[in-house]
C-alpha cells in the first residue's frame, strides 16, 4: 500500500473514483502478506499487486466492478489444479482480498491518511471485511484523533483503541467484535493495518562494509543512519543517498538515540574502545537484532569485556557475533548480504538452510515485526 500510495492521493485529489483491493488474509505459501495492495484507477490504470502475476487480472474485474456497483466485494483465491486455466495461486496458498470503491464521499479520511504515510506520520486504517457492519467501511486511527466509521458508535470506540495499540507496535492484523463492539462476540470482521514510519537500521562505524550494509538496509525498508567518531571517515559522499551520517561517538549517539523492538544495530568498527560501550548499551535496550563484526577471538575478548561491565547472560545472547549467515561471503557487498539474510532469519524466524533442504511451506506463519509492516 505504502508504495502505490502517491498514485492513489493524485486520482482522489482529483476527483476520480478507484477500485481498491487489500490483501486481508493468508493461509499456506501464499505470495504476498497481508496489507499487500492493488488499484485501478481511471482509464484502467494499475498500480501494485496482490499475488505477483497469480490473479491480478480477476482483481483487476473485480475492482472495476465494485467502482461500477458502488459496493465492497470479499473474494478468497486459493490453488487450483483441476483446470488449468482456472484462477487460482500457483503457489498452493490462499488469500483473501477486500476490494472497495473509494470516493471523497465515501472515504473522507482517506486524504489525511495519505498525508500521514507520506510524512511519515503513524496511522491505522481499520476496515470491516464481514459480519452485520457496513463491508467496506473504513475508520483512520491517529495516536491523537480518528476520522471516518465502521457503523455504530461502540464499534468504533472499540475499534479505535485496539487500533491505537496495533499501531505503538506497527502490526497489521484481523480482530472481530459485536455489532456495537462487544468484546466477547465475534460476527464482525475488522481488518487493521498499520503504517508506522520505518524501521531504523543504526551502523556503526564509517567503513567500506558500511557502505554496503547501509545500501542493502535501505533497499529493505530500513531508515538508516551511519555513526563514527572519526569525522575524515563519516562523510555524506562515501555513503549511499538518503543514508544519515553522524560524527559522534557510537555508545554517546545511542545513549541519546531511541529505539524499539524492529530497530537493527550492526557494529561494524572493529575497535574494542568503541565497540565494548556501544555494545553495552545496545544490548540494555530494545532491538530486533544486534550484530557485531569480528573474527571468532575479537568475539571472545569482547564477551569477557562485556561480563566484566555486568551484562547479564540473557543480554550477551542477543548479540550476533560474529555478525551475518554463513555464506563465504568476502567481498564488503557479499558481507551485506549475509548480514542481511540474518536479519531476515531472525525476524521470520528463517533457519538459513537451502530451501531444497527442507520441506513443507515455504513462507513461515509465524511473522515478526519490520518493515513489512505497512
Amino acid at each position: 500500500m505504502r508504495e502505490i500510495l502517491p498514485a492513489l492521493s493524485r486520482w482522489y485529489a482529483d476527483g476520480a473514483p478507484f477500485g481498491l483491493a487489500t490483501v486481508v488474509g493468508v493461509s499456506g505459501s501464499a505470495p504476498r502478506d497481508p496489507g499487500a495492495a492493488l488499484a485501478v484507477g481511471p482509464g484502467d490504470v494499475v498500480v501494485g499487486s496482490v499475488s505477483g502475476g497469480c490473479v491480478e487480472g480477476a482483481v483487476f474485474e473485480l475492482a472495476r466492478e465494485v467502482v461500477a456497483r458502488g459496493e465492497a466485494r470479499l473474494e478468497t483465491f486459493g490453488y487450483s489444479d483441476d483446470d488449468a486455466f482456472a484462477v487460482g495461486l500457483t503457489c498452493g496458498g490462499e488469500i483473501t482480498v477486500l476490494v472497495r470503491p473509494v470516493t471523497r464521499e465515501r472515504d473522507p479520511g482517506f486524504g489525511a491518511v495519505a498525508r500521514s504515510v507520506a510524512e511519515g506520520r503513524p496511522v491505522t486504517v481499520a476496515t470491516v471485511t464481514g459480519g452485520p457492519a457496513p463491508r467496506g467501511a473504513a475508520l483512520a486511527v491517529w495516536p491523537d484523533a480518528v476520522a471516518g466509521s465502521l457503523g455504530t458508535p461502540g464499534l468504533d470506540v472499540a475499534v479505535t483503541a485496539d487500533a491505537r495499540g496495533e499501531l505503538a507496535l506497527g502490526a497489521t492484523g484481523v480482530r472481530r467484535y459485536g455489532p456495537r463492539g462487544e468484546r466477547r462476540e465475534d460476527s464482525v470482521v475488522v481488518s487493521l493495518h498499520s503504517f508506522a514510519p520505518p524501521p531504523r537500521m543504526l551502523v556503526f562505524g564509517a567503513i567500506d562494509y558500511a557502505a554496503a550494509v547501509a545500501r542493502l538496509g535501505a533497499f529493505l525498508g530500513y531508515r538508516v543512519t551511519v555513526c563514527d567518531a572519526r569525522a575524515v571517515f563519516a562523510t555524506p559522499e562515501r555513503f549511499p543517498a538518503g543514508v544519515e551520517v553522524v560524527v559522534d561517538w557510537p555508545h554517546r549517539y545511542l545513549r541519546g538515540t531511541d529505539t524499539d523492538e524492529r530497530t537493527v544495530i550492526c557494529v561494524l568498527t572493529h575497535e574494542p574502545k568503541f565497540d565494548v560501550p556501544l555494545l553495552e548499551e545496545a544490548l540494555r535496550r530494545p532491538a530486533a537484532y544486534v550484530g557485531a563484526m569480528g573474527s571468532r577471538r575479537t568475539h571472545d575478548d569482547r564477551t569477557a569485556r562485556l561480563v566484566e561491565a555486568g551484562l547479564t547472560p540473557a543480554a550477551l545472547a542477543r548479540l550476533r557475533s560474529p555478525v551475518g549467515l554463513d555464506l563465504g561471503a568476502r567481498t564488503p557487498e557479499e558481507v551485506a548480504v549475509s548480514v542481511a539474510a540474518e536479519i531476515i532469519a531472525l525476524r521470520w524466524g528463517g533457519t538459513g538452510t537451502p530451501l531444497t533442504a527442507t520441506g513443507g511451506t515455504i513462507h513461515h506463519l509465524e511473522r515478526g515485526g519490520g518493515p513489512g509492516a505497512g
